[in-house]
């Protein structure tokens, strides 16, 4: 049953088109996840489809009622009553005072409308564990949902499809967020196996014209003792023989015009910090305490907490709001005389009000501000956070909460830091951008203390996890992240690049091909 159908849907900023949909529905129990970098137009899609917003050309049809979890918006609360069963257990205290509350307010709102179909933009913000948890329990009972999240674990729960804008095309791919991944990372090595043949091509038929050349004025001319009768002979066939090596340099050349244009793919770049002009500290045991006690007002959030940070581990402070995770890391950057620092730690603290960056400053002149590293690297690591060549050069005050965000991350990376505290590092991130800092993070070679409520990043990320509350920081997860033997990853890498490579060979039994690649990547994840 349709629920809603957009067609001919357009949308422009001036000469700037966001998207183009000839025609688009949302069937009952669709659960579809829109994604697509910051600025590509999911808000407005969003909007578009919930009439907040107006078209440049099309309409949308609707054959339900809906309700919508805007981001910025409590107009959906107005109605709820301070007696709804959800708002008293999402809003147990019934004071809304924090980001997080509004948005729980804004669910209990949506929710309690019952409508058959939910439009949701980015729900889980300012969200703890247990809200986000009970969100997902939320959205899997509500039958039909369209939403916005780069909440990739809650992508992977909720959906069955996936709508990208990217570009201003908009594509849908059957599955959660993991096939789609694994469906567009096959399309890009695809494109770039493609891309090689090209090029390959491309040099064996110039080089095989220029040999042809070569030959044809290599052929040696008449003898000068030859008579007249075999100089015309040798003339003639000389002559023939050039003619076919021209005609034949000719049918290469145009062999070459008639090759299909094909754009080398962007590549990740690699970055190549040199960690020891941090001067790392060769502690075993980098920051801890034997006892930290401290507290506002009379209450005593930490009560003797005792614990420790190894050298270069990647730590993860889980723990409920307002149980201290962000105050602990306060108390660590000002060196609180109940945790010991080790003298050659070096901190870099990311927080949220974006103190390490001179707005007046360009993006490269802020990330080279404070770096240790040369140049080269620093625009490298600019590059793997998803700045393009141009946006070194662009003030600092035009980026957008995202930008600043990867900016800031960036100028920490490449400080003398060896020590990096991270509060919410991917608030306001679209999933493009998340990935790109998880990269980063994974590779980094010191000491990381993070806070973060996405739990694919945070998984990915670390190796330990300190629980922070009841006054204590207890220990509950000091395991390495598990991953595929090297050997046999390598083998499956092979695999799945010889797949690619069959797939655009002519006559190629594609839907087996297509069913092996599957399974190689099921393995590989």
């Amino acid at each position: 049953m349709i629920l809603l159908e957009a067609f001919n849907l357009s949308k422009s900023y001036g000469d700037n088109l966001m998207f183009e949909i000839p025609w688009m529905v949302i069937n009952s129990g669709d659960k579809i996840g829109i994604v697509g970098a910051n600025g590509a137009g999911k808000t407005t899609l969003m909007n578009l489809l919930a009439g907040k917003a107006v078209p440049d050309s099309g309409g949308v049809k609707y054959h339900c009622d809906f309700a919508y979890i805007e981001q910025f918006s409590d107009a959906a609360t107005r109605s709820v009553g301070n007696s709804s069963r959800l708002r008293s257990e999402l809003l147990p205290r019934g004071e809304i005072h924090s980001g997080g509350e509004r948005t729980r307010l804004r669910i209990v709102g949506a929710m309690e409308q019952n409508c058959p179909l939910l439009l949701a933009d980015e729900p889980t913000a300012n969200l703890d564990t247990a809200a986000i948890s009970r969100l997902t329990e939320l959205l899997e009972q509500t039958e039909t949902v369209m939403l916005i999240s780069h909440d990739r674990a809650l992508l992977n729960r909720i959906c069955t499809r996936i709508l990208e804008i990217n570009n201003g095309k908009v594509t849908f791919y059957d599955g959660n967020y993991d096939v789609y991944a694994a469906q567009t990372d096959a399309e890009r090595q695809r494109d770039m196996f493609l891309y090689e043949q090209y090029v390959s091509e491309k040099s064996r038929l110039i080089d095989a014209a220029a040999q042809a050349q070569a030959k044809a004025k290599s052929l040696r001319k008449t003898p000068k003792r030859m008579g007249n009768s075999e100089a015309r002979l040798h003339k003639r066939s000389v002559g023939g023989a050039q003619e076919k090596l021209h005609s034949s340099s000719k049918a290469i050349a145009s062999r070459i015009e008639r090759l299909e244009k094909r754009e080398r793919p962007a590549e990740t770049p690699k970055i190549r910090l040199d960690f020891s002009r941090t001067d790392p500290p060769a502690n075993k045991i980098i920051i801890s305490s034997r006892g930290l006690s401290f507290g506002y007002g009379g209450g005593m959030l930490f009560d003797g907490a005792c614990f420790e940070i190894p050298n270069r581990s990647k730590v993860l402070l889980s723990g409920i709001n307002g149980a201290g995770k962000t105050t602990l890391m306060e108390l660590i950057d000002r060196r609180h005389t109940d945790i010991n620092v080790v003298p050659k730690a070096r901190i870099g603290f990311f927080r949220q009000g974006f103190e390490n960056l001179d707005m007046d400053k360009t993006v490269l002149e802020n990330a080279m501000k404070h770096s240790v590293q040369p140049e080269s690297v620093v625009r490298s690591v600019l590059a793997r956070l998803l700045f393009c060549a141009g946006d070194v050069r662009k003030s600092t005050s035009v980026l957008s909460g995202g930008e600043k965000i990867k900016l800031s991350l960036a100028s920490l990376i490449v400080s003398d830091a060896n020590v990096l505290l991270l509060d919410e590092p991917t608030n306001y991130l679209d999933i493009p951008a998340v990935e790109a800092v998880q990269a980063v993070l994974r590779e980094y070679e010191g000491t990381l203390l993070l806070v973060s409520h996405d739990s694919e990043f945070a998984d990915d990320v670390t190796d330990r996890r300190l629980n922070v509350g009841g006054g204590k920081v207890e220990l509950v997860k000091d395991v390495a992240v598990v991953k595929s033997d090297a050997a046999d990853r390598m083998v499956l890498e092979m695999r799945r690049t010889r797949i690619l490579s069959e797939m655009s060979l002519t006559g190629a039994d594609k839907e087996a091909l297509e069913a092996e690649y599957l399974a190689v990547m099921e393995k590989l994840k």
